[in-house]
């Protein structure tokens, strides 16, 4: 069968397949643009959502009437308006119904309409709806050929291409949504803030972006909170109209009898469902990610209230609440971006001041158009009350010629001069209407359609005498909508907070003594208190094991282990075993092998700077917060040199000035502490120089103190040697016998 060229649909049409797919992808992502996911700057609606709203004006679903159910309103819309699915068309009338998502509600339920909590709303053959009077103020107009109309997608109806009120409702409740390769996200505002700006813009059109924030203070969020961003950070990004806001929830203290206290969430930032926060949060104690934090409870009915317990009383509120801030959705930030549809349909990033003047060079159309179409009303009326008055006048006379005449109207217009208008309208007037037809109310009603037609008239001629219209009526609605009322009250606070410090994980850990124990096997485990001698020596172990180190810390404690290949591992004291059994294997926690000894255990905060030595006695000082790792794997301090292996750390005294050494051959050198190199990571420098043997121990002393060393036996008593002028010599020196009495162990 021979293909029909002559019908366009039924046309084959050869073209390369890229540019076929391309016009054609781009009409889909116009029509996203333009016809689904940016809002007009005039009106700021979305076509669902103004479909929406034109369906329940029609549908007389006004603030003063019942409630119809929504079902009602879907079906209106998705038959008449918009051919979608019910779900989408359901879903956007829900949101406008929930002051928790809109500034200023639209739309007015009754029945289930969700809750902040994420719930969803019931179905919408349970719920109810009417319009509210914001939905009214947006909508004023339409009956006054105030904007243009189109027809509906089937030609069967006429819908308006936007709404002509002086409600802002573009930047008092916001928007957002995604389009093909671009996106807006606009925050709500407050009214009345909005107002005194566009009366300001409506005498300083050339008003700068800065002079704006004389009137806007910032977003007013329907769930209130608190934007932290700075006022240059705020004017930055309503000058550009890119950029967001730092929103934090609002909080207070509630002391309990004790001393101890509790913190009180009563908002929380927009856009946070409050059942997904409260599991965040009780998410970071379950893993422990803040150990100072207790518990979390809703006690929330009406009125939000969020109970956020500490640890305990002595941890400091607002570092508890900055931490949550940083963890959680306690905090969040809106990023904000004004790409809207300007006048001409077409997309663009706006600044605020921009969007304001868009705005109300729309209400300046919208009050010209309605001008001019109440003129019209008025010249209509006053044409039928000049027929109505000639009739009056000759009342008898008309009577009669409707009386006698077959046809009566053109006899009419003949006698008196009127139009087929007017005789139709006198014709079509019913007999008790003739005793409404007194000379003086016709004329009296005329005199006053003259004197508003004559003032309607100087106001289409006069741009100062529109500007003052306009101001006028702008200042009515903010009346209605001002920071008095319940609805215009000012919901977010708008406070820089200060710079976000950055909070020890010690701060973070509730500071408890303990007594940290290594065993001879490697088995860990931390005692709670700090234990004497006595203590230590009543701990049990398994058999055949012994304790190998020992000391006091606190839980806020880094622990540093060092071992013989040069490697420094760190664990935090608060995550180490309890006392009960016999701790755990270390060697579990950091990944050190078995066969690498455990030179030394100790807090990390012991001394500013440490001496690290090695068996083939080169060493150097380390300061402390150099050596202390972030993963497992530890971190490599000392390289000791091939058969060499870590030997010893020692602390060193601020006021230490002097190195002692001593060696396997039981040889002792003392040598200024500044001959010593301080490094963060190396062999070091020789201490001494040995003929056999290797470095035996070390330490650093006050010179002028002299050197000591405990005794042999339980006396617990010590030895001074106050002159080493014998033994003091360069560093790397072979050194002499140490004084008589010394140690046999060659250990300090």
């Amino acid at each position: 069968m021979a293909t029909d060229t002559t019908d366009p649909f039924n046309a084959i049409v050869d073209a390369p397949f890229d540019s076929a797919l391309s016009d054609r992808y781009l009409v889909y992502a116009l029509s996203t643009i333009t016809a689904r996911s940016l809002p007009d700057v005039r009106d700021g609606m979305k076509p669902v959502h103004r479909r929406l709203l034109w369906a329940m004006r029609q549908l007389r679903m006004d603030p003063s009437t019942p409630y119809k159910k929504s079902a009602r309103v879907v079906g209106e819309v998705i038959g008449k308006y918009h051919p979608h699915g019910d779900s989408s068309v359901y879903d956007a009338m829900v949101r406008l119904a929930q002051d928790f998502s809109v500034r200023y509600p639209l739309v007015e339920g009754q029945g289930n309409f969700g809750n902040i909590d994420g719930d969803g709303a019931a179905a919408f053959r349970y719920t109810e709806a009417r319009l509210t009077q914001v939905a009214m103020d947006l909508m004023a107009g339409l009956d006054e050929d105030a904007v243009n109309y189109k027809p509906t997608y089937n030609n069967e109806e006429q819908e308006p291409e936007l709404f002509p009120g002086a409600f802002p409702n573009l930047l008092a409740n916001g928007a957002a949504g995604i389009a093909v390769g671009m996106a807006t996200n606009i925050p709500p505002h407050n009214v009345a803030e909005l107002y005194d700006a566009a009366i300001m813009l409506i005498d300083q059109p050339d008003s700068s972006d800065a002079a704006m924030l004389q009137h806007i203070q910032g977003p007013d969020f329907p769930t209130g909170g608190l934007v932290v961003d700075s006022p240059a950070a705020i004017a930055e990004a309503y000058a550009t109209g890119r950029g967001g806001f730092r929103l934090r929830a609002r909080w207070s203290i509630e002391k309990e009898k004790g001393g101890g206290w509790t913190a009180i969430v009563t908002e929380i930032p927009y856009g946070v469902q409050k059942g997904k926060l409260i599991e965040q949060i009780a998410a970071l104690i379950n893993d422990k990610k803040l150990p100072i934090l207790a518990d979390v409870r809703d006690e929330s009915d009406s009125e939000i209230r969020v109970v956020i317990e500490p640890r305990s009383r002595s941890v400091e509120p607002d570092m508890l609440m900055e931490s949550l801030f940083k963890m959680s959705d306690l905090e969040v930030r809106f990023s904000m971006n004004l790409n809207l549809l300007d006048a001409d349909r077409t997309p663009r990033v706006m600044s605020l001041r921009q969007a304001l003047l868009a705005w109300i060079a729309h209400q300046f159309i919208v009050l010209q158009r309605r001008t001019a179409h109440r003129l019209d009303k008025i010249r209509d009326r006053i044409e039928l009350l000049d027929g109505y008055i000639v009739a009056y006048l000759n009342l008898d006379r008309v009577i009669e010629i409707i009386r006698t005449e077959d046809e009566p109207k053109p006899v009419m217009m003949a006698e008196f001069e009127l139009n087929d208008r007017q005789v139709e309208a006198i014709l079509n007037m019913r007999l008790r209407s003739l005793r409404r037809l007194e000379e003086m109310e016709l004329r009296k009603e005329r005199e006053g359609l003259e004197n508003e037609r004559s003032g309607l008239e100087a106001l289409l001629g006069s741009e100062a005498r529109q500007r003052t219209r306009l101001k006028k009526a702008f200042g009515k609605l903010r009346e209605r909508y001002g920071p008095e009322t319940k609805l215009g009250r000012r919901r977010t606070t708008v406070a820089e907070a200060a710079p976000a410090r950055d909070i020890p994980l010690e701060a973070m850990i509730e500071r408890e003594p303990i007594t940290v124990i290594l065993s001879q096997r490697g088995w860990i485990r931390a005692m709670k208190g700090h234990l004497d001698a006595a203590g230590v020596a009543a701990i049990k172990f398994k058999e055949g094991d012994a304790a190998a180190f020992d000391f006091t810390a606190q839980t806020t404690d880094k622990i540093v282990i060092a071992a013989e290949n040069g490697r420094f591992y760190t664990l935090a004291a608060d995550r180490l075993p309890g006392g009960r059994g016999f701790g755990e294997p270390v060697r579990l926690m950091i990944d050190l092998d078995g066969d690498i000894g455990i030179v030394q255990i100790f807090r990390a905060s012991i001394a500013e700077k440490l001496l690290v030595a090695a068996s083939d006695g080169r060493g150097f000082l380390v300061r402390s917060a150099d050596i202390l790792a972030e993963t497992r794997k530890g971190k490599t301090v000392v390289t000791p040199r091939l058969g060499a292996k870590l030997k010893l750390v020692r602390p060193v005294d601020p006021r230490h000035d002097y190195v002692a050494a001593i060696g396997d051959n039981r040889r002792l050198l003392v040598f200024p502490l500044s001959e010593l190199a301080e490094l963060s990571r190396g062999q070091g420098v020789q201490l001494m120089r040995f003929r056999d043997g290797g470095l035996s121990d070390a330490i650093t002393f006050v010179f002028a103190e002299g050197l000591s060393w405990p005794m042999g036996g339980d006396s617990g008593r010590t030895r001074t040697e106050a002159d080493l002028a014998p033994w003091r010599a360069a560093r790397g020196a072979a050194g002499r016998m140490p004084p008589n009495g010394f140690p046999r162990d060659n250990r300090f």
